[in-house]
């Protein structure tokens, strides 16, 4: 049988952490399905909006409604696509990749004073359970 408890207690925390780290954005009026787009065109360059939808487990719709608001506030362009007319390719902006690596920096300061509150057991061992939460997010 599984251990349940485990599993509540280890949502929970990974929930209440994730909550918080996103919360340290540059503009919290920006929603994190809109900074997740932005964050994948800064990270993986220019794609279509099939392309982003897909990868980041998104209907197109929806995708379109995020990537509107973002091309609104000049941070993301749309570019002929070279080999289909019918087609945009989406691109981080500078302005966009700046939000990017700002917001990025802002969790990262929120995030490492207290990694340095942890003794270096606890650090070693949060190092070895960041990579089986990694693996686990990829089953």
């Amino acid at each position: 049988m599984p251990d349940t408890s485990l599993a509540t207690d280890l949502r929970v925390a990974v929930a209440r952490l994730s909550r918080t780290l996103r919360a340290q954005k540059v503009d919290a009026s920006m929603t994190d399905g809109q900074f997740s787009a932005l964050a994948r065109l800064h990270r993986e360059g220019a794609m279509t909006l099939a392309e982003l939808s897909r990868q980041d487990g998104v209907t197109p719709p929806s995708m379109t409604k995020s990537i509107a608001v973002l091309v609104d506030r000049g941070l993301v362009s749309k570019v002929d696509h070279g080999d289909d007319r019918r087609k945009v390719l989406l691109a981080a902006t500078p302005a966009g990749a700046t939000f990017v690596e700002e917001t990025r920096r802002r969790r990262d300061d929120w995030l490492s004073p207290r990694l340095t509150t942890l003794t270096a057991t606890e650090r070693r061992t949060l190092a070895e359970a960041t990579e089986i939460m990694r693996r686990l997010s990829q089953q």
